[in-house]
């Protein structure tokens, strides 16, 4: 790599001036910059992203002139943090959990977990509660630094050992899509048997990989707007379901401890549903200014989140309880899943109930936007080759991957799918143990300069090696299988926690305390060994 010193002017002087001087690298597909002198270490302005003849920058500079997003994971400067509107990041979370997607969440209570919808609801409003708070909490750390999620996360696992989390993320974030898709399908093919899974797939793919490859800007907009009509659709089935009086307020129809392990699973599907975002968090609040309020970011954020689960939960809970009784909604759900549940409640509205069924089939493209923009971030994480290549590039690739993952999967493997994604849903647990850890034990819970240097990020000697966050990873991973429960295998710990043979499902709380234990004397000693 070659180094070009910008105010080439007066070389003699440059030496002297050497600490004050911003600094371009070539990585030999386009030129950035390391900072200004102002605070802004290695960050990258977006000029530094189309400059010179390299393919990096001709693809850069034919993205810009259609107004896609050029920035991927270089830092951004503090000057062009200039995101005005803060309403957008709650509208942003709200429209992301305002779908289907966290309706079935909320069904799954009766039919798979056995709860009543007492049980049910109080799970649904404390879990969430306690599994957005993550999400809101990094969310902060997006203005004050200008970095994404992933590079964040550096500071917490080193600059090699964050690779591993990425993938991590990357599958998450690929998975998920694949089983939204597979979900917003099955609601086409509820109103109309002859439309092909595959077809419904494509649909939502391809509006979705639009809205993601011109980034940033283009998300939020998308998201300011599209939890209007599904919101309205939303009532509108409230209103129906409440009008029809197939609502059961039943008790759970277990007790004892096969109520507790169905308690205890079911707030594992949704905890993990709820903190699924924390490693997307700060991806969405990197341009706003520097300034912000922290507060202010919190409470949008946990507004947007919380409404949204609360409401869409709540509500698939409640219409899941008409299967108990009524078997025209049994059948309905065991014939097309959440989509045929959905239709048989809209069936007296005809077909304006079709209409509102096909539209929240559509309200997964707002679901699956941030994962889909989340992964190219992801992806350039994981080398200095990966990064190279432009976020849109990326976003196209991801796309066609899960695509390639869910046309199969609609028909011959969805249930393992959303097994496999349940089981991997558990490292959420183990990166939080250790990034909480770190900022509120050895961080001292500050974002000052004497515990975060954000020009550090891309400096992999002043960061974290990474061996006790490691360490650490594979100590949750082992708190996770003693404590998890899930159709194929139940860890030992977990046949303790419910009734046999399936237990409860303790693997989050056993992966997040194993992970954080752990990890203080770990890093402690790493700390000592290394001195970073």
């Amino acid at each position: 790599m070659s180094a070009l010193n910008r105010s080439s002017e007066n070389e003699s002087a440059s030496a002297q001036k050497e600490s004050d001087v911003a600094v371009a690298l070539d990585y030999g597909l386009g030129y950035v910059g390391d900072g200004d002198g102002d605070g802004d270490g290695n960050a990258v302005r977006a000029r530094d992203l189309t400059a010179g003849e390299s393919p990096y920058a001709k693809l850069q500079r034919l993205a810009g002139r259609f107004g896609v997003e050029q920035r991927g994971i270089e830092r951004v400067p503090s000057d062009e943090r200039t995101d005005s509107g803060i309403v957008q990041i709650g509208t942003l979370w709200f429209s992301a959990n305002m779908v289907v997607s966290s309706f079935a969440i909320g069904a799954l209570a009766l039919p798979v977990f056995s709860l009543g919808f007492v049980d049910s609801a109080l799970t649904i409003i404390f879990i969430n509660l306690l599994g957005i708070m993550p999400v809101c909490f990094f969310s902060t750390f997006g203005p004050r630094f200008g970095l994404r999620q992933m590079v964040l996360s550096r500071f917490w696992f080193g600059f090699t050992g964050v690779k591993l989390i990425a993938i991590f993320n990357i599958l998450a974030c690929l998975g998920w899509s694949a089983v939204n898709v597979i979900v917003g399908a099955q609601f086409f093919h509820a109103v109309n048997g002859n439309v092909p899974g595959w077809a419904g797939i494509l649909v939502i793919a391809i509006a979705t990989l639009i809205i993601c490859t011109f980034g940033y800007r283009i998300v939020h907009s998308y998201e300011r707007w599209s939890w209007v009509p599904i919101f309205i659709i939303f009532v509108i089935v409230l209103g129906t379901f409440a009008h029809s009086g197939e609502f059961n307020n039943l008790l759970p129809l277990e007790t004892g401890p096969s109520e507790a392990g169905g308690v205890l699973s079911f707030a594992a599907s949704v905890f993990g549903f709820a903190t699924g975002w924390t490693s997307y968090a700060a991806d969405y609040t990197v341009y706003q200014p520097v300034n912000r309020s922290r507060t202010a970011i919190f409470f949008c954020t946990f507004t947007g989140l919380f409404v949204a689960l609360c409401f869409t939960e709540l509500l698939g809970a409640a219409v899941a309880t008409a299967m108990a009784s009524n078997a025209a909604y049994l059948a309905a759900y065991e014939d097309a899943h959440i989509g045929g549940l959905m239709a048989q409640v809209l069936s007296p509205l005809g077909r304006f109930g079709d209409f509102c069924v096909v539209l929240l089939g559509l309200s997964i493209i707002g679901n699956n936007c941030p994962n889909v923009y989340s992964v190219s971030l992801s992806l350039q994480v994981l080398s200095e080759k990966t990064q190279r290549v432009p976020r849109f590039i990326w976003t196209l690739i991801g796309t066609g991957i899960y695509i390639a993952v869910s046309i199969p999967g609609y028909d011959h493997f969805e249930n393992a799918l959303e097994s496999f994604m349940l089981v991997i849903g558990y490292w959420l647990a183990i990166y939080e143990g250790v990034s909480l850890t770190e900022h509120f034990v050895f961080r001292r819970g500050s974002l000052g300069p004497a515990s975060y240097r954000p020009e550090d990020y891309c400096e992999p000697s002043r960061l974290p090696p990474g061996f006790a966050a490691i360490s650490a990873f594979c100590v949750g991973v082992a708190g996770a299988v003693l404590g998890m429960s899930q159709a194929w295998f139940t860890g030992p710990i977990g046949k303790l926690c419910g009734a046999v043979p399936h237990g409860g499902d303790v693997g989050f709380e056993l992966a997040f305390s194993f992970t954080a234990v752990s990890y203080l004397g770990l890093r402690a000693l790493e700390k000592a060994y290394f001195g970073r």
